[in-house]
C-alpha cells in the first residue's frame, strides 16, 4: 500500500484502530515514506533493521541490454524470446497503458501473454494469474503497483522492460526469480535515459549489473 501511493489513507486507517492494536511492518526496503508512518502509528516500537549490503539475491543472475531507445525494445525483446527459452517469465513495465498495449504488440509476435495492472477488478486479476501459475500464459506482463503481490514460483527469468523509477522496487522485481533456493535471471532493457538509474541501483544495492552474454541461455 505504501509503495502505491496510498501513505495519507494507510495513516489514516492506522488512525481508527483501537489504542493497544499492535502495528507491525514488514518492508524489505525502508525507504523515506514508511518511516514517516511508522514513526506516526506506533508507540514504542522496536524497528529491526538489517544493512544494505546484506540485502542480496543469491542465485539471481543481473543482466543488462542496451537498446539505446524505446521504440527497439519491442524487436529486441522478439529476439530475446527466440534466442531463450524459459518455462514462464515476468515482464515489468512503468506504467498501466503500456501494460494494456504490450499484449497485441507481443501477440502479434506470436508471444502468448496475460497482462496486469491495478486499474482492473481484483476478481480478473485473481484468474489472470491463476493462469500464468498454472501454466497457458507463459508472460506475465505488470507493473510494480502489483509487484509484492506476485508468486508464481515457475518464474526463472525475469525482464525489466523498463527500469524502475523507484531504485527499491528493483529489489522487489527482480525476487520473482531465484526464489525458495532456485536460479534466476533478470535482464534490463536499458535506453541512453536509462543508464543513471542502472548506475544508482549497483551502488545502492552494492551490486553489478553485467552486459547480457551471447550464452544467457546456459544461465536460465
Amino acid at each position: 500500500m505504501l509503495s502505491s501511493g496510498f501513505k495519507d489513507q494507510t495513516y489514516e486507517v492506522l488512525q481508527l484502530l483501537p489504542q493497544d492494536t499492535q502495528v507491525i511492518l514488514l518492508p524489505t526496503t525502508m525507504p523515506a515514506d514508511v518511516l514517516e508512518v511508522a514513526k506516526k502509528s506506533m508507540r514504542n516500537h522496536v524497528r529491526v533493521l538489517v544493512k544494505r549490503d546484506e540485502l542480496n539475491l543469491e542465485g539471481i543472475k543481473l543482466f543488462y541490454i542496451a537498446v539505446e531507445k524505446e521504440e527497439w525494445k519491442l524487436h529486441t525483446l522478439r529476439y530475446l524470446y527466440v534466442t531463450v527459452t524459459v518455462t514462464q517469465a515476468t515482464f515489468f513495465c512503468n506504467t498501466g497503458r503500456k501494460v494494456d498495449r504490450s499484449p497485441e504488440k507481443m501477440r502479434a509476435i506470436e508471444f502468448t501473454v496475460s497482462a496486469m495492472h491495478g486499474n482492473m477488478e481484483q476478481k480478473q486479476r485473481e484468474e489472470l494469474m491463476k493462469k500464468f501459475r498454472s501454466g497457458p500464459s507463459r508472460v506475465l506482463i505488470t507493473t510494480d503497483l502489483l509487484v509484492r503481490g506476485i508468486d508464481a514460483q515457475p518464474v526463472s527469468l525475469v525482464i525489466n522492460y523498463d527500469l524502475p523509477t523507484n531504485r527499491e522496487n528493483y529489489f522487489y522485481r527482480i525476487g520473482r526469480g531465484g526464489r525458495f533456493g532456485r536460479k534466476g535471471v533478470a535482464i534490463n532493457f536499458v535506453t541512453t535515459d536509462d543508464v543513471r538509474m542502472l548506475r544508482d541501483i549497483e551502488q545502492f544495492y552494492n551490486t553489478q549489473i553485467d552486459e547480457m552474454p551471447l550464452n544467457v541461455v546456459d544461465l536460465i
